[in-house]
């Protein structure tokens, strides 16, 4: 278990550009045909990784019995400025739903207000102390929010319970389902902004918000929690391709130099974790074994990678006699990361074992816009839109 809080301290329990990409994306949290069936590809085989500026969000659905929606959003607009000559912000902006008394979040709708710039969002539950922290971070911190590389700013004290990318729309749980809001509670939304092909001086401001769907806390309802399944990206230049940052070394210290020292340390700690140390396989294929260390049961998965992503698949003890795959995108769309719910809920075991695999393609460069006037490049783990990820996210409840 502690190896397994290593790599999630070290990458952020949002390590997801996540992106990360990829919680909850969206759709409802009840059966759809087959296990996780592919996503439709798009024209390249791959996500061109732009928004729409017209999207509008569907509307939701009725309120259930006990249910209140709640509408939140940052207290002024933001304007992104991505530091260290990158391309990428990602900001964080505390949320209060003022809640007086227990509350599960049993539904979401992340609502982004200036989509050419949002890649993604996350939020984080924080109890009360962790939000007396985040506002005093917020009060030092000059204009709105702080800056949030690879996690919400606030510690090890933050869970995951809701998350927007593209492709997704409201998150619906089933009734008895929800993450635990205790009173106090708030909520850290950190947005990704992706600034590739910005013009300067053109970027312009943003004020999303979200959605929630809370009940009143029962005796019937099933607490959530939400596991990262993570791999290591080691994708070389592609044929023909030539330059500095083709060295994993220079790739390496570009990251470092955009996103901070934690960034070069979660290349080390994936790669460590993941291949025991050894010098790393380059290559357009990797993958990562995590053990399960408590029994849970699973209702939903989720993959998240960046523009270079090809396919993506989570797998439930492979290699055995019992393996199942629970997540298998064979064409990985950007554009469509919303989450996919299990036919049926799959129980698992202490000592059973996540397999996350990702295929990422470097030749992908040459046809995206976004990515056409940067560098070739050695492609390791970054939270950067022209970085990479390989990230499973595993919807399960614990015995109580």
């Amino acid at each position: 278990m502690e190896i397994q809080r290593s790599v999630q301290r070290s990458l952020g329990t949002a390590a997801l550009s996540g992106a990360v990409l990829l919680l909850l994306a969206s759709c409802s949290l009840s059966p759809d045909p087959g296990e996780s069936g592919p996503a439709a590809p798009s024209p390249s085989g791959a996500g061109h990784g732009g928004h729409d500026s017209r999207f509008d969000p569907p509307a939701p659905a009725p309120l259930r019995d006990g249910e209140r929606f709640v509408n939140l959003s940052m207290s002024d607009p933001y304007t992104p400025s991505a530091p260290s000559g990158g391309s990428d912000e990602y900001r964080c902006f505390l949320v209060d739903p003022a809640l007086t008394k227990p509350a599960f979040l049993t539904g979401s709708q992340f609502l982004p207000q200036n989509t050419d710039l949002v890649h993604h969002a996350i939020f984080f539950r924080l109890d009360p102390a962790g939000a007396t922290a985040a506002r005093d971070l917020d009060t030092r911190t000059p204009g709105e929010g702080w800056t949030c590389f690879g996690n919400s700013g606030i510690g090890e004290d933050s869970a995951w319970v809701a998350h927007w990318a593209p492709g997704a729309n409201e998150t619906l749980l089933a009734p008895n389902l929800g993450y635990p809001m205790a009173p106090g509670s708030q909520l850290v939304m950190q947005v990704h902004y992706n600034l590739l092909g910005a013009p300067a001086g053109a970027v312009g401001a943003d004020r999303s918000g979200i959605r929630l769907r809370l009940a009143d806390a029962g005796a019937d309802f099933v607490p959530l929690d939400t596991t990262l399944v993570t791999a290591p990206v080691e994708l070389p230049c592609a044929d023909g391709e030539s330059g500095p940052l083709c060295d994993r070394q220079a790739a390496i210290a570009d990251v470092t130099a955009r996103f901070g020292l934690a960034a070069g340390t979660n290349i080390d700690v994936l790669n460590q974790y993941c291949n025991g140390g050894r010098a790393p396989a380059a290559g357009t294929t990797q993958h990562c074994d995590q053990r399960v260390e408590e029994p849970a049961t699973l209702y939903a998965l989720a993959g998240h990678m960046h523009l270079l992503g090809r396919s993506i698949k989570v797998e439930l003890n492979p290699d055995t006699a019992q393996a199942r795959t629970l997540l298998d995108i064979p064409a990985y769309d950007f554009d469509s990361q919303a989450i996919r719910p299990l036919t049926t809920p799959v129980a698992v075991k202490a000592g059973d074992t996540y397999r996350v695999t990702c295929t990422h393609d470097a030749g992908l460069r040459r046809q995206l816009p976004q990515l056409q006037p940067l560098p070739p490049r050695y492609v390791v783990w970054g939270e950067g839109t022209s970085d990479e990820m390989c990230l499973g996210l595993v919807v399960t409840s614990r015995p109580v």
